[in-house]
């Protein structure tokens, strides 16, 4: 895996610009923050991604492959001011879970998510070595 950062530009916070790597892809359907019975234990925004970053590496577990495969995530939030105000409890979340890997990121808001309860939604692309 290699992360891509171009002369002269700023390092982000968090994430890459780009990610290149090869072998075999994982897909992660997009994750919401309920438990494995699809039950919300909490409608607060930090424990929901907490909850999301649990299922993600729950799954990437079934295809032995860790957080440090990720080569991409995206996150919808029903709230980016939300989201940009509770960075902090996030990025500790993050680091717990997923660890210092920062893969290539979007995140964006959406107007609503299907599954009703939901704060956040976070899918991941992995890439296991070949």
């Amino acid at each position: 895996m290699q992360f891509l950062q171009p002369p002269g530009w700023v390092r982000p916070k968090g994430y890459s610009n780009g990610v290149v790597a090869s072998g075999r892809m994982v897909f992660v359907a997009g994750q919401v923050g309920w438990d494995e019975n699809e039950k919300f234990q909490t409608d607060d925004l930090v424990g929901q991604v907490r909850q999301a970053l649990t299922n993600i590496v729950a799954i990437l577990a079934q295809a032995d492959a860790r957080p440090s495969n990720i080569v991409r995530m995206n996150w919808y939030l029903g709230d980016a001011a939300e989201y940009n105000a509770r960075l902090p409890e996030i990025g500790a979340v993050y680091r717990e879970l997923i660890g210092k890997h920062f893969p290539a990121m979007t995140a964006l808001q959406v107007a609503g998510f299907v599954e009703h309860g939901a704060k956040v939604e976070i899918e991941v692309t992995a890439m296991l070595p070949a």
